[in-house]
């Protein structure tokens, strides 16, 4: 019950108050111990005390981000839904700056966008000191009006993600504000009258030294004033003839250093063409008798590989003709030869076949009397002993 939004209140932006905060920021905010210890059961009017006690603005702060007894103020602001008349109050009140950035704060969450510019933008002039908590626990210097300058030019402050609001001359341009007046205006002004009547009061002065003046002094003056133009003229005279003819002499010397400067280049690049060409023609040659000896090389290693291939050619050739011939010129055997081959190879095998059923009998056991045994076991028809 105690977090619930007061039921008379209207929904912003088309949403409940307490969600322009983020979920989890309140739910931080909704177990803090300065939210369940002093925000419980806070007013419109009893809430102007625990704004007076502020000493610091901020959002969240420390490893768990901890909020700040300004954000729960707003949190609870955002729940009672004061009217608007009490947090203009809280704007214009000029003895707590804490009390005035609360409500400046307030109202750029739920105000229009015409009432943002209308009642923040006086605390332009606003110049006091603010401590600010930043994240990682410290306090930093700030000022009042940079803090309202946060909030109308930025779209995050103290950990909450502002509404967005209309640009200025986008509401000028419809008429739902007025051009913006500045203060230094009025000073502007006063300085541009001072210095306009400066300049009448020097016009003044300068017509009546004018009308002071004698005739016969005017008239020397006139007098020697043309006699110092023209003899200011005889010297400009003089002085231009002779920058003339000094710029003639000049520039016929600077012609001639030109034309001895494009001889020297010509010289030069005719000496460079000359060495270019030079390098040339020895690298074209060098050029050609390096290919001129790789050719040869080629040429050398080709025969030698022809001749290998065909010798080797030539060696496999004899072979080939030598086993044919030895296939052709081969006796084959006769009958009677075959014939006795065949008997010899029965004859051993027969003979192997005797000497492996003596080893299996046992009689030649190196042990007299087991071959004896195993002879008379041989001839009653009983497997030899196996000692």
């Amino acid at each position: 019950m105690a977090n619930r939004t007061d039921p008379a209140a209207k929904s912003i932006r088309g949403t409940n108050p307490q969600n322009l905060v983020e979920k989890i920021l309140r739910s931080k905010i909704y177990q803090n111990t300065y939210w369940k210890e002093q925000c419980f059961g806070l007013t419109a009017e009893t809430l102007v005390d625990k704004a007076m006690e502020l000493d610091h603005v901020g959002g969240t702060h420390g490893g768990n981000r901890k909020p700040t007894p300004f954000m729960c103020l707003v949190m609870k602001m955002l729940q009672i839904q004061p009217e608007k008349d009490i947090v203009v109050e809280f704007i214009k009140n000029e003895d707590y700056k804490y009390v005035r950035v609360l409500g400046a704060f307030y109202l750029r969450l739920t105000g229009t966008d015409s009432d943002v510019y209308l009642y923040l933008e006086p605390l332009y002039n606003d110049y006091r000191k603010l401590r600010r908590k930043t994240q990682d626990g410290q306090f930093s210097l700030t000022h009042v009006d940079e803090f309202i300058d946060e909030l109308l030019t930025r779209d995050y402050s103290c950990d909450i993600a502002l509404p967005r609001i209309k640009k200025r001359w986008n509401l000028e341009s419809i008429g739902a504000l007025e051009p913006r007046r500045s203060v230094l205006e009025d000073d502007f002004e006063e300085e541009e009258e001072k210095e306009e009547d400066e300049m009448d009061v020097d016009a003044d002065d300068h017509e009546k030294e004018y009308r002071g003046r004698s005739p016969v002094r005017d008239r020397d003056r006139r007098r020697d004033s043309h006699r110092y133009r023209d003899r200011d003229r005889d010297y400009d005279r003089d002085y231009d003839r002779d920058y003339d003819r000094d710029r003639g002499r000049g520039r016929d010397r600077d012609r001639d250093r030109d034309r001895d400067r494009d001889r020297d280049r010509d010289r030069d690049r005719d000496r460079d063409r000359d060495r270019y060409r030079i390098r040339e023609e020895k690298d074209y040659g060098r050029d050609r008798e390096r290919e001129g000896r790789e050719r040869d090389r080629r040429d050398r290693d080709r025969g030698r590989w022809r001749s290998h291939s065909r010798s080797r050619s030539r060696s496999r050739e004899r072979k080939d003709r030598d086993g044919d011939h030895r296939k052709r010129h081969a006796r084959s055997p006769s009958p009677r030869r075959r014939g006795e081959e065949e008997n010899g190879a029965r004859e051993e095998s027969k003979k192997k076949k005797e000497k492996k059923e003596k080893k299996d009998d046992g009689t030649d056991h190196p042990d007299p009397e087991i071959a004896e045994a195993n002879r008379i076991r041989a001839s009653l028809g009983l497997k030899p002993l196996k000692l």
